[in-house]
């Protein structure tokens, strides 16, 4: 089994742009960056997936996530910024190692922004009434 390029990066086996770093997370400019500044922020846990996460983990992640966020706008002079995680292949996820992505932004960027549908007829109730059955919620 191939080690996991993000968990190299936390051990500093290889070698990568930081923007931060403390006891439980780092975050560093992405290689292929969307945009200038593109930057990931990652747990120093190893998890294939946010829903492997222990809570104490996904709590350090995203306090830290506003704090990286506003930085990675400010340094890279964006109006606003994406904030993206990619969870199974499904999604587009291609390290797994849990990672949110923050791309700074600005007007008429080339960005595209994805495309909405409605809801067939009866179709939104019944995704909703699937969803709540798996929060535990029988409304």
């Amino acid at each position: 089994m191939e080690e996991c390029i993000f968990c190299k990066i936390v051990a500093e086996e290889i070698p990568s742009t930081k923007i931060y770093e403390d006891d439980a997370v780092v975050a560093f400019l992405d290689i292929q960056p969307i945009r200038p500044g593109h930057t990931l922020l990652i747990p120093k846990e190893h998890s294939d997936t946010l829903l492997q996460l222990s809570i104490q983990t996904l709590a350090a992640l995203t306090s830290r996530l506003q704090l990286i966020a506003k930085a990675v706008m400010e340094g890279a002079n964006a109006e606003a910024f994406n904030i993206t995680l990619n969870n199974g292949k499904a999604s587009g996820q291609l390290v797994f190692h849990t990672h949110f992505h923050i791309i700074p932004r600005k007007t008429d960027d080339g960005l595209q922004p994805w495309q909405h549908h409605k809801y067939a007829e009866g179709e939104a109730e019944t995704i909703a009434k699937n969803i709540r059955a798996a929060v535990g919620i029988d409304k």
